[in-house]
């Protein structure tokens, strides 16, 4: 795992390149702390920057920037080839014949590139990655993203400078960069608590789509963006090949793809490690790993004085039951209220899923122990694990029969009732009814509920500003989803178009963006098994009554879990990864927000409306409506703003 950066400069350099790229590389240092490169062409029109976390192959071998055997490519690269030894025997079958210098995965690309093609090479991998190579013979820098977008990659031009980087903050630093905010992002970050792909804050600075690479030819500075296989290929693949065997056949199939992917995984030449909640998705991770481990993995969680957040007593029992090596630890209020001045560094670009905390705190924990952890992370995405499919899915069926002007009266009925109403009823009712925050919910579907189409009441569902546009100061009209490139208009099960969309959206750009910049803050590497391109191929050529059975979620990894752990050990209600922000913006927080989104400053400022803003801040207050989530999308900014724009200008 490591930081990359780089610039091709169309004018002459006045600057010193080498230092500038190191100071690229110092502003990423989290991200590889072991050790740095720089390197320059002849002419000093490209220049490549790398940080190094060692993961595989301590030695001077696996150091970066580096040079292929030819001479013909420079890479920079970060993240994991889990099958580079494979590729290797592949070279060696083809009577390729390769002196290598180290046991590296960097090397192993360089000598695909040099044999396959860069291309093909990177369809053959299997792994995580962001990558910038430079063929020196037609001068062209090629830039690639993994499949699934596990880790980041940022790209473009300021003025006549190409950048790029894992991180803006080590664009931020090139003497060209503009950075200008772009307040159509800005929308986008109230509509959905992140900012999606190919979309960054700064105007003319973009994310590169997961799955795709961009080619930029030096002798004439254009450049093309290609696909070489995304999420949406992977879904197609799986529904052209959908399981026929029964669900015994498929249970086991599961387990075995699962192992491989984790087997795959767990190479490293450094401690290694696994993060565990007590659910479905952590658990079943940690469980194969330890079926394949001859000694005790060791394990991570966290817990909360409040009750409604805290899984570590659930966690703490898995691991017992599995023999892990479990390591937890219970933070107090301040100790995650502590966190909170850190965000707007840590993130990089104003990112607003309040969860970001507690991954923090936990990858800060694990990085005391180990320099690696496994994630049990996209299960959800992948196998139907969120609520909000199974209520989408069932509130449309329904609510498609019935007349939108009937819907809207129904929904004016629900909102006459206050909030915390609805969360007294909803702690009489059955168990499987159960939600966390009910009233926040109901009030959510009594907004969705007039939707005329079902993207619509998707796009509703993930919306948490519904209409941006009247907080933030710019002409036009919010963007949505559907702007991003995201089409799942071919598949036919709205349950599956939600579980498609999030993986095209909200995986990338919320989940994994949470836990790539959590744990790179302190320089440890997470892997994510569920996001083999193999597991996620082998998920979606599932029927849907393997993953949703009788209004149970994820079905199929319950019952590969249940053959390590007990099912009474896992089976309660989701709770998710959360904090009780909601009161800590009455409380704690209070006086931290209030300076952030004061009238006078936002004024001042001049990104957003106060109105609107002061009219949520006040109902939130005094209890009539949680708008936790609104108003921590307008402070995440506020405190990104405060870290990178007011404190640059000043």
């Amino acid at each position: 795992m490591c930081g990359i950066a780089g610039y091709f400069s169309k004018k002459e350099v006045l600057y010193s390149p080498e230092q500038v790229l190191k100071l690229m590389g110092e502003a990423i240092v989290t991200r590889g702390p072991d050790s740095h490169g720089e390197w320059v062409n002849n002419d000093k029109s490209v220049g490549f920057s790398h940080r190094r976390l060692a993961i595989v192959d301590l030695t001077e071998a696996g150091v970066q920037p580096m040079t292929s055997s030819c001479g013909r490519y420079v890479i920079v690269f970060n993240g994991e080839i889990y099958n580079h030894l494979d590729l290797r025997n592949q070279l060696g079958s083809q009577k390729i014949n390769v002196d290598w210098r180290g046991r590296s995965d960097t090397e192993t690309l360089l000598e695909g590139f040099k044999h396959w093609g860069v291309i093909e090479t990177i369809s053959k991998a299997v792994g995580m990655f962001s990558i910038a190579v430079l063929d020196q013979s037609v001068k062209k820098i090629t830039l690639i993203r993994d499949r699934v977008g596990e880790k980041p990659l940022y790209y473009g031009w300021q003025n006549d400078t190409f950048l790029f980087a894992s991180e803006l903050k080590a664009i931020k630093v090139h003497p060209d960069f503009n950075g200008v905010v772009d307040r159509n992002a800005l929308k986008l970050l109230l509509k959905y608590n992140y900012i999606p792909t190919p979309y960054s804050i700064y105007q003319k600075i973009n994310k590169l789509l997961p799955g795709h690479y961009l080619e930029l030819d030096l002798n004439n500075s254009k450049s093309k963006i290609e696909k070489y296989c995304t999420v949406s290929d992977l879904i197609d693949a799986g529904q052209q090949n959908v399981y026929q065997s029964n669900e015994s056949s498929a249970v086991k199939k599961l387990d075995k793809v699962l192992r491989f992917a984790i087997k795959q995984q767990m190479e490293a030449d450094v401690p290694l490690g696994a993060f565990l909640s007590g659910g479905v998705d952590s658990s079943l991770i940690v469980a194969l790993m330890q079926a394949q481990s001859e000694v005790p993995i060791k394990t991570f969680s966290i817990g909360f004085e409040s009750e409604e957040f805290n899984e570590a007593k659930y966690a703490k029992d898995v691991a017992d039951h599995i023999g892990t090596e479990h390591t937890e630890k219970y933070v107090t209020a301040q100790e995650v209220l502590d966190v909170v001045p850190k965000l707007g560094e840590i993130f990089d670009e104003p990112f607003a899923d309040s969860s970001q905390i507690p991954t923090f705190l936990v990858s800060q924990m694990a990085k005391e122990h180990v320099s690696v952890t496994l994630s049990g992370d996209a299960g959800d995405e992948v196998f139907c694990g969120y609520n909000r499919y199974i209520v989408t899915g069932a509130i449309w069926s329904k609510l498609s029969k019935v007349p939108v002007f009937i819907r809207n009266i129904i929904a004016k009925l629900i909102l006459l009732i206050p909030m915390k109403t609805w969360d007294v009823l909803g702690k009489v009712l059955p168990r499987k009814f159960k939600l966390a925050r009910f009233g926040e919910k109901i009030y959510k579907a009594a907004n969705v509920m007039t939707s005329p189409t079902a993207e619509i009441l998707y796009d509703k569902l993930v919306s948490q500003w519904e209409h941006p546009d009247v907080a933030v100061l710019c002409e036009g009209r919010a963007m949505d989803l559907a702007s991003c490139n995201r089409n799942t208009s071919a598949l036919e099960c709205e349950i599956s178009k939600m579980m498609a969309m999030d993986s095209m959206s909200y995986l990338p750009d919320d989940i994994l963006v949470k836990v790539d910049r959590a744990a790179m803050a302190v320089s440890l590497e997470a892997r994510v098994p569920f996001l083999d391109h193999n597991v996620i191929e082998f998920a979606w050529s599932l029927p849907m009554k393997f993953k949703l059975k009788k209004g149970i979620s994820k079905w199929i990894l319950r019952e590969v879990l249940y053959k390590y752990v007990p099912k009474k050990l896992i089976d309660r209600p989701k709770m998710g990864f959360g904090v009780p922000l909601a009161s800590w913006l009455r409380g704690p927080l209070k006086l931290w927000a209030e300076e952030l989104i004061n009238e006078e400053r936002l004024t001042l400022e001049g990104y957003f409306n106060p109105v609107p803003i002061t009219a949520m801040w006040n109902e939130h207050q005094n209890g009539t409506r949680d708008w936790h989530n609104q108003l921590w999308s307008v402070l995440m900014f506020q405190q990104w703003h405060e870290k990178n724009i007011a404190s640059s200008s000043s």
